[in-house]
């Protein structure tokens, strides 16, 4: 073999084992890790990532003297109006107002129907409930209203709560002014119409959908007219909503006779039949129609 030959051999064999050293290297941690290095991030990396809360409002507690327990209060607040940072809202206080119970439902409608401007921005306060058939329900005669729990007849010592430690909790808290509306389902609804007749100033505006009115002997209802007639100067918004539930719509139905011949003229009055809802799926399509008369203008004062 010359000495060319040789030399050419070499240099084959040099490049032999230098690319199996390339290739080994390629191949192992060392190599693993300046590929993973030079290649672009995987967005999907991320995909399982710690799961953060999801807060939509908040919440706080407050002990009652009132009920001798202490109550869970949520709170949803709409976004500010850039052009009225420092307006102070409405509240509307909201019966079963837990997370489990109507909450949820009625904050997302909220904030719907304020984005679209179909709804007036509101504070809106649920109220958690604990033993919701003692605190909505007033004083019965009949012995079978007594048997839906063991303890019924409550509503005024609900209504001092709201007047004398809620009301001014919130007002506390937030930024409100002077208006406040009420609303309620069923038994809730009861307590919302109970509460004008027995406590009318109270809040400016009352909503009541699907009233238990069948409490305590239709008493409620059967002294309405007499209320109005004694309250001239009565001013607000009333809206009731009834569901196409035999024993909830036989009895609400009398409601718009009553109010067109004696409700005072400060008082606007609207009633929503909802025939093809039932007593479990009213609440959420008549909230839905219902707050939107409160952005209607407010009825004018009566003449003195």
């Amino acid at each position: 073999m010359t000495r060319t030959k040789t030399v050419k051999t070499m240099f084959r064999r040099l490049r032999l084992v230098a690319g199996l050293a390339l290739l080994a290297l390629a191949w192992s941690p060392a190599g693993a890790a300046g590929r993973a290095a030079d290649r672009a991030p995987d967005p999907s990396a991320d995909r399982a990532g710690v799961a953060q809360p999801l807060a939509i409002g908040e919440t706080f507690t407050l002990a009652s003297k009132a009920l001798g327990e202490t109550r869970r209060i949520n709170v949803w607040r709409p976004a500010a109006d850039p052009a009225k940072p420092d307006a102070k809202l409405p509240v509307l206080y909201l019966l079963d107002g837990g997370i489990g119970e109507d909450f949820l439902h009625i904050a997302g409608l909220m904030q719907v129907s304020i984005a679209n401007g179909t709804m007036r921005p509101f504070l809106l306060v649920g109220i958690e409930n604990t033993q919701r058939r003692r605190d909505f329900t007033p004083p019965t005669a009949v012995a079978d209203d007594r048997a839906i729990a063991p303890v019924v007849g409550g509503a005024a010592a609900f209504r001092a709560f709201l007047r004398d430690e809620l009301k001014p909790e919130i007002a506390r808290r937030y930024r409100v002014g002077d208006e406040s509306a009420i609303a309620g389902e069923s038994l809730a609804g009861l307590f919302v119409l109970d509460t004008l007749v027995t406590t009318p100033d109270l809040f400016d505006d009352w909503i009541a959908i699907d009233p238990a009115l069948w409490w305590n002997d239709q008493a409620l209802l059967k002294g309405l007219r007499a209320f109005l007639k004694a309250h001239p100067g009565l001013r607000g918004r009333l809206l009731v909503a009834a569901s196409g539930e035999p024993t909830i719509a036989s009895l609400t139905v009398w409601l718009p006779s009553i109010l067109q011949d004696d409700a005072p003229k400060g008082l606007a009055w609207r009633y929503l039949p909802l025939p093809d809802e039932t007593h479990g799926s009213v609440f959420h399509p008549a909230a839905l129609r219902l707050f939107r008369a409160l952005s209607e203008p407010a009825p004018p004062a009566a003449s003195p």
